[in-house]
């Protein structure tokens, strides 16, 4: 069980937020875990909850399939509503229940290993003001539980489930958003038909995509609609350093290349893989030169990081093309995705570009 994990440096950007809780729409979160082992994590980001202003109206603790942290969260997070996953095992299966669930206009993930920041709320709902903003994802900061490995490229971030370099700067429209720290008009979600559960982690498996395939299918139902990447809501995410090796660097892009195989197969590849192909044409080749500059201490390794990780998620790809997974049973079938919405590329889906 982790009992080493302390809590993450938080940062007091509350200032200028504008906190009337009647200038925002009501909000649920919802939190999915699965494992005792990262309890200390889940206290540090159910209790990030209750320090937001405007206060979050509705915590939602989804436990998929773990009697025993059912139980315990039960009695340790009085005013949370705990509930077991009533659908298949998974994090997509789990995020369904708490959307249906949800009481409030907009529900937004956290994931159970990052804590939010003071004025998160705040900044999450603030641009639901304007209609056509379906969904907002914000910033997803790395918190390494040893540090952060001096070969491992801040383009690659969403490796280990955070932002990385090349996202926008400034609040922009993205195709996608980043799993740990997202929202959605319960709306969007409903009309969408939820997450698949044919995608996405289950347990330690270290696929997704799902949230991807869904920011997919909103905007193909809706066109018009709005998928906003708001940097100044940010998270902290809990990196332990079992995500800090390059064995787990590699297998999480190749992975990663799996799930956007299947991802294209189920709807509009062009759209599937828009986002990837301006990461590949742009922020990595930038990566690579900057890595090669000279004095730069790490630089070949960052630059061979940066060439293996390419590689590792192209041969998932190719791979998960060849390989048609057997549709499983009782797995929700949406209607297919199309084109993203217009503007910058963005949003890594649970990490990714």
């Amino acid at each position: 069980m982790n009992t080493a994990s302390p809590t993450p440096p938080r940062t007091d950007t509350r200032a200028g937020t504008g906190t009337d809780p009647t200038a925002f729409p009501s909000l649920t979160v919802v939190v999915c875990a699965y494992t005792l082992d990262r309890w200390d994590d889940l206290r540090a980001a159910i209790g990030s909850l209750r320090d937001q202003r405007p206060p979050v109206r509705e915590t939602v603790l989804v436990v998929d399939h773990c009697p025993e942290l059912r139980a315990r969260a039960t009695a340790a997070f009085p005013g949370v509503r705990v509930l077991a996953n009533d659908g298949r095992r998974g994090l997509s299966g789990a995020r369904n229940t708490g959307v249906a669930a949800a009481r409030c206009e907009v529900v937004a993930f956290l994931d159970d290993d990052a804590a939010a920041e003071p004025d998160w709320s705040a900044r999450l709902l603030a641009p639901y003001a304007d209609r056509a903003v379906a969904g907002v994802g914000g910033l997803v900061r790395p918190w390494w539980a040893t540090r952060r490995p001096p070969w491992f490229p801040r383009e690659f971030d969403w490796v280990v489930g955070c932002s990385y370099r090349g996202l926008p700067t400034h609040p922009a429209p993205v195709r996608n958003f980043i799993g740990a720290n997202m929202s959605f008009r319960r709306s969007a979600l409903l009309g969408a038909g939820g997450f698949r559960t044919d995608l996405g982690r289950v347990g330690t498996r270290p696929l997704g995509c799902e949230e991807t395939e869904l920011c997919l299918r909103i905007a193909d139902r809706r066109p018009d609609a709005v998928l906003l990447h708001e940097p100044a809501a940010a998270v902290r995410h809990h990196v332990p350093a079992a995500r800090a090796t390059w064995a787990y660097f590699v297998a999480r892009c190749y992975a990663e290349g799996l799930s956007k195989a299947h991802v294209a197969r189920l709807g509009s590849s062009r759209a599937a893989l828009s986002s990837e192909r301006a990461y590949l044409r742009s922020t990595v080749p930038r990566a690579f030169v900057r890595a090669l500059r000279p004095g730069l201490p790490g630089g070949l390794r960052t630059a061979a990081a940066l060439v293996g990780g390419v590689t590792a998620t192209v041969a998932g790809y190719l791979v998960g093309r060849v390989r048609r997974p057997a549709p499983a049973a009782g797995v929700r079938d949406p209607a297919p995705s199309a084109a993203p919405v217009a503007g910058p590329a963005g949003g890594a889906g649970g990490g990714r570009p």
